[in-house]
C-alpha cells in the first residue's frame, strides 16, 4: 500500500512538473490593449479571454508544442507555433492588425465581446452572451447605418422592446414585456425620475451603443421605483475617446425641411499617448408633415481619457442636449372609447396654437476610474451626475362637447396650460471585480460592490386664463372642430395659481454576484442585493428596504451553446408606506421573474441565435379597496396578481461576409388576475401580444465594391387604447366596465442605399415608410399621435 502511495505521489509530481502557465498581453499595433479577445492553444484545449487590459492566462500547459491562436472580431487573426518546454510561466505578446472589412459589417457595438460600458448595467465581465440576463446590443454602426435619429427607431431591432407613447411627440417612452415606461439610463444614470416613465429626448450623434437589460434588474441597478422597472431598462451610451487620431463631418438633408450637420473627432493629445479625446456634436432643424410644427437642436459630447499608469485609466465625460419643437396633439377618436374611430387628420391641420413649445435641455457628466490591481482582481468607480430642465407652454384637448344631449365627437374644447419640472439624478458606483479567481480547480467570477442614488425633482404648472370684472381666474376655454381650419392664434392671457410639486429619493444598495464555472460545461450564478430607499417628504420620511436575490444555471453542451435558467426578483419601494385595514404598513410590492432560454454563437461569434423564455408575476400587490360608490379608497391589502409571460426569439449577425442580417419575434401575454381595480384577464394598456422586426444589409463586392444596401421591416400589433376598469378607475379617458378599443397593428418598411469611394467619401440615401402606412401611438385618449410618413433623406460624410 505505501509503495502504491509513493508511485501515485511520483506521477502526480511528475504531472506537475510537466505543465506550464502562458501569460501574456494582446494590443492594437498603436499598443492599445485588445480585452476579450479569444486566445486558445491546441485548438482549443486550452482558452481564455484577455481582460480590459489586454492581458491573459492560460493554466496548467502541458509540455510540448502547441499552436496559438488570437482572435478578436474587427482584427486580423494570429496564428504562431510556441514551444514550451520547461514547466515555468511562458510570455507571449501579440500586436493585432486592426481589419476596415470586417468592422464595416458589424453591427453588435465597438469591440463586440463586451460592449463600451456595459458593467454599468451587469457589472459582470462577461460579454452578454455569456450573461444570465436577457441583453440586447445596438452598435454604432448599425444605428448609422440605418439612419436613426431617435431611440425608438433604434429599439426597434430589439424583440418585445416598443413605443409605450410620445406624449404629443415630445418624449420617448418605451416598455417591454408588458410593463409601460421603462427606465431610460444614459451612462448608467437615471436622466428623468418620474416613476411614470413619462421618457426623455436623446441625440444619436453621441450614442456608441444602446444596451437593453430586459426584465427584472434588481440584483444589478436597484431601479424597481419605476412603474415598468420588471420590464428591463434601457442604457444609452455615449461616444468616448480613441487613442488613434480620426473622425469624421456629415450633411444630413431630407423630407419637411429637415437639416442636419454632424461632426465627430478624436485622437491622442502628445506624443506619450497617455491623454485621448473625442468631441463629436450636431445641429438640427425641421419642420413637420403636420402644418404649424417646426424643432431645433443643438447637441454635444466631449470626453477625455488619461492612462494614468499601465494599470490606471481616468475617464472624463459630458454630453449636453437642448431640444426646442412645437409638440403635436395629434388626433381624436370619434366614438365612445369601446369603438376605433381614430380620425385620420389631414396634416394641413393642426389643432394646437402656434406658439405652443416644449423645451427640453438635459446635460450629464461622468467620471469613470479604473485600476488593476493584479492578474485577477479590478476595481472600478464611477460618478454619475444627470439635470433635466423641462418647459412645456401648449393647447390641451379636453372632452367631447354635447350639444341638445348629442355627443359631437368632432367638436373638443381646448385649454392652455404652461408648466415646468427640474430633474437631478446620482449615482455614486464601485465595484472590485475578479476574473478567473480559483478555489482549486473551481474558477470564479466575482464582483462587489455598492452603489448610493440620489434623484430629486421640482414640478409647477399654471393654467392660462383671464380675470373677471370681480377679479376671479376664469380659466381659457374655447370649442373647435378637427374637420375644420381653426384659429392658432392665442388670446392675451394670464396665469393662474401656481402648482407646485416635487420629491426627493436616496437609495443605498450593496450587491455581490459569483458566477461559478464548475466545469467547461456547467456554471452557477448566484447573486444578492440589499437595498434601502428613503422617500423625502413634506412632513415625514419614509424608508423601506428589500433583499433581492438571483440565482441561475447555464449548461453549455458545446460551447456554442449556452442553456440558461433564472430567477430574481425586485422591490417597488414606493408602496412601502401604504397602509392595512388596522393602520399598519404594508411593506414592498415586489415582482418574481422566472426566465429560461438558450443563447447561441455561430460562425466565429458572427451569428448569434436566442430563444428565452418569461414568467413575471406581481402576487404581492398593495391594493386599493374602495367604498360602495367607487370613489374613495378606505384602504389597502396584500394580494392580486398581475402577470406578464412569453417568447422572445432573435436571430442576429453576419451570415456572410458581407450580408448581416437582424431578426427577432416577440410575444407577449400581459394580463391583470385578480386585482380591484380592472377587469381580470384584461390587458394593460398599450401592451401588443406580437411585435417582430426583420433587418438585412447586404456589401456588394466586385465591379461594385463599395456599393451597400439594406432594409427592414418592424411590425407592432394591435394593442389597447386603455385600461378596462372595472369600476374604480375612471381618469384618462377610462369609462368604468367599458372594454376599450384596440388600436390597430401597423408595418413600417425602411430602405437604405450606400456607397464608400475614394476610401474617405460615403454617400447614402434613405427612405423611411415605403409604403406610407399609417399606425398609431396613443397615451390613452389624451394623445392619439401618428406615426410619420413617407420620407426621404440623403447623408453626405467624410472620414478622416
Amino acid at each position: 500500500m505505501q509503495k502504491c502511495l509513493l508511485l501515485f505521489t511520483c506521477l502526480m509530481a511528475q504531472l506537475c512538473l510537466s505543465q506550464a502557465s502562458v501569460t501574456g498581453t494582446i494590443t492594437e499595433n498603436n499598443g492599445t490593449p485588445i480585452p476579450y479577445a479569444i486566445v486558445s492553444l491546441s485548438e482549443g484545449a486550452y482558452v481564455t479571454t484577455t481582460d480590459e487590459e489586454g492581458r491573459f492566462m492560460l493554466r496548467e500547459v502541458a509540455l510540448g508544442t502547441h499552436n496559438i491562436t488570437v482572435t478578436s472580431m474587427g482584427f486580423n487573426p494570429i496564428q504562431q507555433s510556441i514551444s514550451i518546454q520547461t514547466p515555468t510561466v511562458h510570455t507571449f505578446n501579440v500586436s493585432m492588425t486592426f481589419n476596415n472589412a470586417l468592422n464595416t459589417v458589424e453591427v453588435f457595438g465597438r469591440r463586440l465581446k463586451n460592449p463600451d460600458k456595459i458593467e454599468a448595467l451587469t457589472r459582470l465581465p462577461l460579454e452578454p452572451y455569456k450573461q444570465i440576463q436577457s441583453i440586447s446590443i445596438i452598435g454604432e454602426k448599425l444605428i448609422a447605418d440605418q439612419g436613426n435619429l431617435t431611440i425608438s427607431e433604434a429599439t426597434k431591432n430589439v424583440p418585445g422592446v416598443y413605443t409605450f407613447a410620445t406624449y404629443g411627440n415630445k418624449r420617448e417612452s418605451m416598455s417591454s414585456r408588458g410593463f409601460r415606461g421603462i427606465p431610460i439610463l444614459k451612462n448608467g444614470v437615471r436622466v428623468h425620475s418620474d416613476f411614470r416613465g413619462v421618457g426623455i429626448l436623446t441625440d444619436m450623434q453621441g450614442v456608441d451603443n444602446i444596451q437593453v437589460l430586459k426584465g427584472a434588474a434588481s440584483v444589478t441597478q436597484g431601479v424597481a421605483t419605476d412603474l415598468g422597472s420588471p420590464g428591463g431598462v434601457v442604457n444609452i451610451v455615449t461616444k468616448t475617446p480613441k487613442y488613434d487620431f480620426g473622425g469624421e463631418v456629415s450633411l444630413r438633408v431630407g423630407s419637411f425641411g429637415h437639416v442636419r450637420p454632424t461632426f465627430d473627432v478624436y485622437g491622442p493629445i502628445g506624443q506619450s499617448k497617455k491623454v485621448a479625446f473625442r468631441v463629436n456634436g450636431a445641429l438640427e432643424r425641421a419642420d413637420s408633415y403636420r402644418s404649424k410644427i417646426s424643432s431645433e437642436r443643438f447637441y454635444i459630447n466631449p470626453s477625455l481619457e488619461w492612462k494614468i499608469d499601465d494599470k490606471s485609466t481616468l475617464t472624463l465625460e459630458m454630453d449636453y442636449f437642448d431640444d426646442s419643437r412645437t409638440p403635436d396633439l395629434g388626433t381624436v377618436n370619434l366614438a365612445e372609447n369601446d369603438v376605433n374611430a381614430i380620425y385620420n387628420l389631414p396634416h394641413e391641420q393642426f389643432l394646437g396654437f402656434k406658439n405652443d413649445r416644449s423645451i427640453t435641455q438635459n446635460s450629464t457628466y461622468a467620471i469613470r476610474f479604473n485600476r488593476q490591481l493584479n492578474k485577477t482582481w479590478n476595481m472600478k468607480a464611477a460618478f454619475y451626475k444627470s439635470h433635466l430642465q423641462l418647459e412645456d407652454k401648449g393647447a390641451g384637448l379636453g372632452n367631447a362637447v354635447d350639444v341638445n344631449g348629442v355627443t359631437n365627437y368632432n367638436m373638443r374644447t381646448r385649454s392652455y396650460a404652461v408648466s415646468s419640472r427640474s430633474d437631478d439624478n446620482s449615482v455614486l458606483q464601485v465595484d472590485l471585480i475578479g476574473n478567473e479567481v480559483y478555489t482549486g480547480k473551481i474558477k470564479h467570477t466575482l464582483q462587489m460592490g455598492f452603489d448610493y442614488r440620489a434623484s430629486s425633482y421640482q414640478t409647477s404648472s399654471h393654467t392660462g386664463g383671464t380675470y373677471d370684472t370681480n377679479g376671479d381666474f376664469v380659466p381659457f376655454s374655447d370649442t373647435i372642430d378637427v374637420f375644420a381650419d381653426n384659429t392658432h392664434t392665442l388670446p392675451n392671457l394670464a396665469l393662474g395659481n401656481t402648482r407646485l410639486g416635487g420629491g426627493k429619493t436616496r437609495a443605498l444598495g450593496v450587491v455581490a454576484q459569483d458566477v461559478v464555472s464548475w466545469t467547461n460545461w456547467f456554471k452557477t450564478f448566484v447573486g444578492l442585493r440589499y437595498s434601502t430607499t428613503e422617500t423625502i417628504g413634506e412632513v415625514e420620511n419614509t424608508k423601506s428596504d428589500a433583499f433581492n436575490p438571483l440565482g441561475g444555471l447555464v449548461f453549455t453542451p458545446i460551447s456554442q451553446i449556452n442553456i440558461f435558467a433564472s430567477y430574481t426578483n425586485s422591490a417597488y419601494p414606493r408602496t412601502a408606506a401604504r397602509l392595512g385595514a388596522n393602520g399598519e404598513p404594508l411593506g414592498n410590492e415586489r415582482y418574481d421573474q422566472l426566465e429560461a432560454g438558450v443563447k447561441t454563437t455561430w460562425l466565429d461569434d458572427r451569428l448569434r441565435f436566442n430563444v428565452t423564455l418569461f414568467k413575471i408575476n406581481n402576487k404581492d400587490i398593495n391594493l386599493p379597496v374602495y367604498d360602495d360608490t367607487w370613489s374613495t379608497i378606505l384602504y389597502y391589502e396584500k394580494g392580486g396578481n398581475d402577470q406578464r409571460q412569453g417568447v422572445e426569439v432573435e436571430l442576429t449577425g453576419r451570415i456572410l461576409d458581407n450580408l448581416e442580417v437582424i431578426t427577432g419575434y416577440s410575444y407577449i401575454d400581459a394580463q391583470y388576475k385578480a386585482h380591484t381595480a380592472y377587469v381580470y384577464g384584461s390587458s394593460p394598456l398599450n401592451t401588443p401580444k406580437h411585435t417582430a422586426n426583420a433587418y438585412a444589409n447586404y456589401q456588394f463586392k466586385g465591379a461594385l465594391e463599395g456599393l451597400s444596401l439594406g432594409a427592414g421591416a418592424y411590425y407592432t400589433g394591435e394593442r389597447p387604447i386603455n385600461d378596462w376598469s372595472s369600476g374604480a378607475v375612471t381618469h384618462q379617458g377610462i369609462v368604468p366596465n367599458q372594454k376599450p378599443f384596440q388600436v390597430a397593428a401597423y408595418t413600417l418598411v425602411n430602405v437604405q442605399a450606400a456607397y464608400q469611394f475614394n476610401g474617405h467619401w460615403k454617400a447614402k440615401l434613405l427612405l423611411n415608410n415605403v409604403f406610407n402606412e399609417i399606425g398609431y401611438n396613443a397615451y390613452r385618449t389624451r394623445f392619439i399621435n401618428q406615426t410619420d410618413p413617407r420620407s426621404f433623406a440623403a447623408v453626405l460624410t467624410y472620414s478622416f
